[in-house]
């Protein structure tokens, strides 16, 4: 092989890209378990102690499927607030990272937001060699010390056995400014809606949406298992006080007869629990195939009737808290330009999914 022929190693050729080393060997170490800090999206939290978003004995027969996807930990997020100049995260995941079309960032990483509510800015993603299960990551170095609010976010496609955050040993810390309410927007849905395909876990867009409206978002994305199942209807609706409850199932769906079956039973078993919580139907996203494949088409066309009939009939039976959002519309006329395979959306599909869903979620909290 001639020079000219051989493979570039941009890591090595691009000091940016290399994995950086603290200088800070004088940390003081701490589990996000313990106050002040707070962690959000995990419902059975304070129960379990486990970052797991579902129970682990529900009571419900549960599909295999979901019970293990249950212990990824997408929608997780530590809150609070500190003075610290230095930041560091040591992680024990449950696997390395192993998706050919999701970044290891977004599989296995967290990232991290500085600002208080509605003022959240992207500082970093956590770096470290993506064939490890345990790793410890630098966040931040040598910042002035004041006082910040900060969020870390959990992997999406990944478990978290146990997660340490590391501040320099000067750092005061403080619990985080409170929820809005303390209410929960639970969102039930598919492997979008878990995050697939983000570059990083703060792109998902109910971590996008849980930027703009201060509550507590408990991600209940499934990939390819959240089909509707009525023990999942059961389990949600063990979740005290919701805020609102999102459906965004139908991409699981293996058929239409499948979505027609289970859509009005999941809503009426959770409507004897809740029968005033706003429940918003969102009807899939378009595939970048279904131009070339004119049956895709018209599946999800006949699956978006099904889901508008459905939210119909129960407003004929005065059920007054119930909407529909047309999801073919989120991404836009170029919706093509904004999925890694097709389907699941890069940063860019979360990110328009996200602004067309902040003003519909906004008015239906609102009342």
């Amino acid at each position: 092989m001639s020079k000219n022929q051989q493979s570039a190693n941009a890591v090595q050729l691009d000091a940016n890209m290399r994995i950086q080393q603290s200088g800070v060997n004088d940390l003081m170490w701490y589990t996000p378990l313990e106050h002040p800090f707070h962690i959000g999206g995990f419902g059975w939290l304070h129960e379990e102690g486990c970052y797991r978003r579902l129970p682990v004995g529900s009571g419900w027969n549960l599909p295999e499927a979901v019970d293990q996807l249950a212990n990824c930990t997408a929608g997780g997020q530590i809150r609070f607030a500190t003075d610290a100049t230095a930041l560091s995260v040591k992680i024990k995941l449950t696997g390395a990272a192993n998706m050919y079309h999701m970044p290891a960032t977004g599989q296995c990483g967290f990232d991290c937001y500085i600002g208080g509510p509605g003022e959240q800015v992207y500082y970093g993603t956590t770096v470290y060699d993506h064939k490890l299960t345990v790793y410890e990551s630098v966040v931040f170095t040598n910042l002035e010390r004041e006082n910040r609010i900060l969020t870390l976010n959990f992997p999406l496609y990944q478990g978290v056995e146990e997660v340490w955050v590391g501040l320099d040993r000067q750092a005061h810390i403080a619990p985080p400014p409170a929820y809005e309410n303390s209410k929960k927007i639970i969102v039930y849905g598919t492997s979008i809606t878990q995050g697939g395909c983000a570059s990083r876990p703060g792109m998902t867009y109910t971590n996008i949406l849980s930027r703009r409206i201060n509550m507590e978002f408990l991600n209940l994305g499934f990939s390819g298992n959240g089909k509707g199942e009525p023990e999942l209807a059961h389990i949600l609706a063990e979740i005290s006080a919701p805020a609102c409850l999102i459906l965004d199932y139908e991409a699981n769906c293996v058929s239409t007869d499948l979505l027609q079956k289970t859509l009005p039973e999941f809503i009426s078993i959770y409507r004897e629990k809740h029968p005033l919580t706003p429940i918003l139907v969102i009807s899939r996203i378009t595939n970048a195939k279904e131009k070339f494949q004119p049956q895709m088409a018209q599946d999800r066309a006949d699956r978006k009737q099904i889901q508008i009939q459905t939210v119909e009939q129960r407003r004929a039976l005065n059920d007054d808290y119930i909407y529909f959002c047309d999801g073919s519309k989120l991404l836009g006329e170029d919706a093509h330009e904004c999925t890694v395979d097709g389907s699941h959306p890069t940063d860019l599909g979360f990110m328009r999914m996200a602004d067309g869903l902040t003003p519909v979620l906004q008015r239906i909290l609102a009342g």
